[in-house]
């Protein structure tokens, strides 16, 4: 059975090159457009049928009764799969191809989708019990394995992207390229918020599951046409050797007769600098995850706020986080010249401050009022008003998503490749991608807890803290960087 599914996503031969320079040259040049436009719809789908339980959380706690724990529970659980299967659907997707690679997963995901919404009808709650066990007890667990199994699938998306962008853009417009297909993260949250919140306000919760999952089917099935493998696979020569032949010359040759095993201990296990990517991709994660899955309940249940205008404020955070990403790439490669931890230190420094804003105009929702009619002589409150909630909470939350989304873009990603090797493209990208999970697994769950037991400034408290030392992490790697080259 293990073999029948390795042979089915095997990578496919090399294909005899095409010796017409014309004609590479226009191969080359409509393959980058539609191996980076697939990519980047097909991964903003894979979000359609991820974060759409966001803005299902409130509904399904106010009609389940489950606790913020319980919730965290569901939610978690999709971490916990996507965290081990990031790095071994990695390790499968360096020798897979893309083409059916990444189209069997999403449509794996929207049938685990189709199937978490109906488990309602199967287990509905106070209907019966189960050996003692009630049935509200046995949706929850079966939200979990869904939910669960969802995270697996998930993780089948990222992989095979990385190797995509790795093999079809070369080392001096990968970045670029790079961060302007991380665009797909914001573009995906942002379609699955206002989208999830419309369809639950009009035909219920479950409709949230039901409505994204047609759409990746019919999206994956389109991927099966537009996708590619490498360049190779249609006989175009590497990327490097085409576009920067006096780079590729003077680089060290590749890894070509080594085992894959070795490369991938040389180059992912015994990494130091890898490894510390990874740890600080945690803390990134409970930022990221945090703010994502909490922050409609924190303006539910906090500000009072009506699910539909929570999930407006909500889309926010990745409609600025687009924008953070190309800042991110563009300003890391051309003001500093390819060093990627000033400007992650910079950004994390701006999520401290941003949440530290959302705690003051939150719980303490008279500071910064009081603050502005001292200076002005008004309400601020009654200056900028948007549907009776103030203009602050959205742009907080927006820059919450803008600083962010950057290093999330490149800690797991560009830093992550670009201190590896190529060979070990998805790889590499799946091992921070595995440590970032492990983070969203403790923001889940810990959220959850911290909520319970602290209230929402615990929380906010709790993703400020781990900005800080994601930005420790990323001062000690600069450290060492510059202490390398003197």
């Amino acid at each position: 059975m293990v073999n029948g599914f390795l042979n089915f996503f095997k990578e496919p031969q090399k294909a005899a090159r095409i010796t017409n320079e014309a004609e590479v040259k226009q191969t080359y040049s409509r393959f980058r457009l539609r191996i980076f436009y697939s990519c980047f719809v097909g991964y903003a789908v894979f979000y359609l049928c991820k974060k759409n339980i966001a803005a299902a959380l409130p509904v399904m706690s106010a009609e389940l009764g489950y606790s913020n724990l319980e919730l965290g529970i569901i939610g978690s659980s999709l971490y916990l799969t996507y965290a081990f299967g990031k790095f071994i659907n990695g390790v499968v997707a360096d020798r897979s191809d893309v083409r059916k690679f990444l189209p069997t997963g999403l449509i794996l995901s929207a049938i685990a989708n189709i199937c978490f919404a109906l488990s309602y009808f199967v287990f509905t709650p106070g209907k019966f019990t189960f050996f003692g066990l009630p049935s509200a007890t046995l949706l929850l667990w079966a939200f979990a394995f869904l939910w669960g199994a969802n995270g697996w699938f998930q993780s089948m998306g990222f992989p095979p992207v990385a190797k995509s962008l790795t093999y079809w853009f070369s080392n001096s417009e990968r970045a670029t390229k790079w961060a302007l297909w991380s665009t797909s993260h914001q573009t995906g949250t942002f379609l699955a918020v206002i989208l999830s919140g419309f369809v639950i306000a009009k035909f219920g919760w479950q409709a949230a599951f039901l409505f994204p999952a047609v759409t990746a089917i019919f999206v994956a099935l389109w991927l099966l046409n537009r996708l590619r493998d490498k360049p190779s696979s249609i006989g175009l020569p590497d990327v490097e050797d085409y576009y920067e032949p006096e780079k590729s010359a003077a680089a060290p040759p590749e890894e070509d007769n080594t085992n894959y095993i070795e490369i991938l201990k040389k180059h992912i296990l015994t990494n130091k600098a890898l490894w510390a990517l990874a740890i600080a991709y945690i803390f990134v994660y409970i930022i990221r995850f945090g703010t994502e899955d909490w922050i409609i309940k924190y303006l539910v249940e906090e500000k009072g706020n009506p699910l539909e205008l929570a999930s407006m404020k909500l889309s926010c955070l990745p409609l600025f986080g687009f924008f953070g990403t190309i800042c991110a790439g563009f300003v890391s490669d051309k003001v500093f010249k390819g060093m990627r931890a000033p400007i992650n230190i910079i950004f994390l420094s701006g999520v401290v401050l941003c949440l530290l804003g959302l705690f003051l105009n939150g719980t303490n929702a008279n500071f910064i009022d009081t603050a502005f009619f001292t200076v002005t002589g008004h309400q601020l409150v009654d200056v900028i008003k948007i549907n009776g909630s103030s203009l602050i909470d959205f742009l907080l939350i927006g820059f919450t998503g803008f600083f962010t989304y950057g290093p999330q873009m490149l800690i797991g990603g560009v830093c992550a490749v670009e201190s590896s090797s190529k060979k070990v493209a998805s790889a590499a990208t799946g091992f921070t991608g595995t440590f970032g999970y492990i983070g969203a697994i403790f923001s889940g769950v810990g959220t959850g807890l911290v909520i319970d037991k602290f209230g929402w400034n615990g929380a906010i408290a709790f993703w400020g803290v781990s900005a800080l030392l994601c930005a420790g992490i990323c001062i000690g790697l600069m450290v060492n960087e510059r202490r390398c080259k003197n």
